[in-house]
């Protein structure tokens, strides 16, 4: 089969689907959302948190994005380049995307190719920290052809080319702004990373970190009749039943994101009628990791770094297949998810051709083959205080996540099933907007992984996960060199799955690019440095009155707020 027709369903130009008229820009007032993970910066370059993510998608947008369907669709283009419509070299080296016609900035200024191209120095600046990079792996360079034409360039044919400057995990921003925020300098821009001049359909008018987001219409958005709203609050902070009961009881606010409550109480809170819970399942996976380096304190700025060594018993296989063996993923689905959640034993549970079957093993708790399994590696309890040791060196972790009740939940179980099989657990919870920020001084964020366990989740936009796998190579892994950004939390290193990562770059057929995901997925599962637990849907609510919501855990979930609109 012709390379041409590998592209991975993207051989249509993909166009927006028809809104609504609304009646005109800024005619339904104000809009209010709560995401309870309050967002540290809008720049998502500097974090690799979904809040801030989303939050900065109503600013910043790609060249293209991915629908509640997970299909490309144009954001700052007319159409998506294929090989068809000459947009992709034949031999895949290539995607040329042409910008459409009087884009521009928020500040009126226009959109040019040199914005793009500067986007891809900002993020792969060596002197920088990207939390992004992953998005651009195997791009030689960027190119401006002339103002509206944009050239990427591979290292070699790329079958999937729709990663960088793709999906709101990797957005244009205004080079005339973030001039002067290469390398070192990105995290002191202050004023840039918390308001980014955007094309999206609204623009920053305050931002208080870990706070609230205020935002305003765009005027000079791209589509005369959008966004419906003239403002937005964006507020963060409270626990997720408080975020649902604002939407679903009381009506203070319009949407409430990622609702992790007993779907009992959620169920009970809709049938006031006031509001609606939507679900939307993608690649989100509840997962811990395993901390492969030496979180001891005593190390000092060398801790949970390549260069402070080994962990002392989480790099033995033993130790993490008994912990994943003592869960029981289905009952945690069962208290903390509802139909909102699935027991998965993979990081890559989705789309069908990428899932492995592999490790279904764990879909069934076994607490004794566990002790077993410590007890063949010669972890026993010595001295009979009910944790096992070697050489010793004793099974004490500390597990860390962020601050909501379905994460406590589940921390109470699992440290509940470790310590039957020998396993001392201390649990902590970190608020979230503290865990998920980007604050390269902060001890307490996830990239800097001061703990041996820590659980949270995350996803990728779109449907081909290269770049999601990309996400563990060995040059991924945060440190104060990369002011703690990179997306291989765990500090998983192997040559072998580098090479499967690379190997998938050149890769067009479909089954062998399914082969391969599983390979990478069976590898890092395998080695117990990252546990699968649940496949989790997007739970969401929004009032009744709000018309336009297609929720999506493919891309942004606000991936249409422009189509947004409050019914008559």
């Amino acid at each position: 089969m012709k390379l041409r027709h590998l592209m991975l369903g993207a051989a249509a130009a993909f166009a927006l689907s028809p809104a609504a008229a609304l009646a005109e820009r800024g005619s339904d007032g104000q809009l209010n959302i709560i995401y309870w993970q309050a967002p540290s910066t809008l720049n998502p370059y500097l974090s690799g948190g979904t809040k801030e993510v989303e939050a900065a998608s109503l600013v910043l947008e790609p060249l293209a994005g991915f629908d509640n369907n997970g299909e490309l669709v144009p954001r700052l283009v007319d159409e998506i380049p294929t090989v068809e419509n000459g947009g992709v070299s034949e031999d895949l080296t290539s995607i040329t995307w042409v910008l459409s016609e009087g884009i521009t900035w928020s500040d009126g200024s226009p959109v040019t190719a040199n914005d793009a191209v500067f986007t891809w120095q900002y993020c792969t600046d060596p002197e920088g920290g990207c939390a992004q990079a992953s998005y651009f792996d195997g791009v030689e360079s960027v190119e401006a052809v002339d103002d509206r034409t944009i050239r990427i360039n591979f290292t070699a044919p790329k079958p999937f080319p729709y990663t960088a400057l793709v999906g709101a995990e990797s957005p244009l921003i205004q080079a005339a702004q973030f001039a002067d925020c290469l390398g070192a300098a990105a995290p002191e821009c202050t004023e840039a990373n918390f308001g980014p001049i955007g094309t999206g359909p609204f623009v920053v008018t305050e931002f208080r970190p870990n706070d609230v987001i205020t935002y305003a219409a765009n005027e000079n958005y791209r589509v005369p009749d959008q966004p419906a709203f003239a403002t937005v609050v964006f507020k963060g902070g409270g626990d997720a039943a408080s975020a649902a009961r604002a939407v679903l009881e009381t009506g203070e606010f319009d949407y409430a994101w990622n609702l992790q409550i007993d779907p009992t109480i959620l169920a009970e809170m809709e049938a006031n009628g006031i509001g609606e819970v939507v679900t939307a399942f993608g690649t989100s996976v509840e997962r811990l990791h395993l901390n492969q380096t030496n979180p001891d304190p005593a190390l000092g700025d060398m801790r949970s770094t390549l260069e402070g060594g080994e962990h002392p018993f989480l790099t033995d296989p033993a130790v993490g297949q008994a912990m994943s063996m003592a869960i029981d993923r289905a009952l945690l689905v069962e208290i903390g998810y509802g139909a909102g959640g699935q027991a998965t034993c993979n990081v890559l549970p989705a789309p069908e051709l990428y899932a492995s079957t592999a490790n279904d093993d764990c879909l069934t708790q076994d607490l004794e083959g566990a002790a077993q399994v410590l007890e063949d590696a010669g972890w026993v309890d010595e001295d009979g205080d009910g944790v096992r040791e070697r050489d010793g060196v004793r099974l004490s972790v500390l597990y860390q996540t962020s601050t909501n009740a379905v994460r406590q939940d589940t921390q109470a179980l699992v440290k509940q099933w470790w310590e039957e099989i020998g396993i001392e657990v201390e649990l902590r919870n970190i608020d979230a907007s503290v865990f998920f920020g980007g604050d390269p001084s902060s001890p307490d964020t996830f990239q800097k992984f001061y703990a041996d366990i820590e659980m949270y989740t995350n996803n990728f936009a779109g449907v081909d996960p290269e770049a999601y796998m990309a996400n563990w190579r060995c040059n991924e892994i945060p440190g104060p060199d990369t002011q703690w950004q990179g997306s291989n939390i765990q500090r998983f290193c192997d040559p072998a799955y580098d090479a499967l990562v690379d190997e998938m770059a050149q890769t067009a057929a479909l089954e062998e690019r399914g082969r391969l995901a599983q390979e990478m997925n069976d590898m890092l599962v395998q080695s117990y440095s990252i546990i699968p637990l649940i496949h989790r849907g997007g739970v969401s609510a929004h009032a009744v009155t709000l018309e336009g919501v297609q929720m999506s855990d493919w891309d942004s979930e606000l991936w249409n707020i422009a189509e947004w609109s409050r019914a008559e």
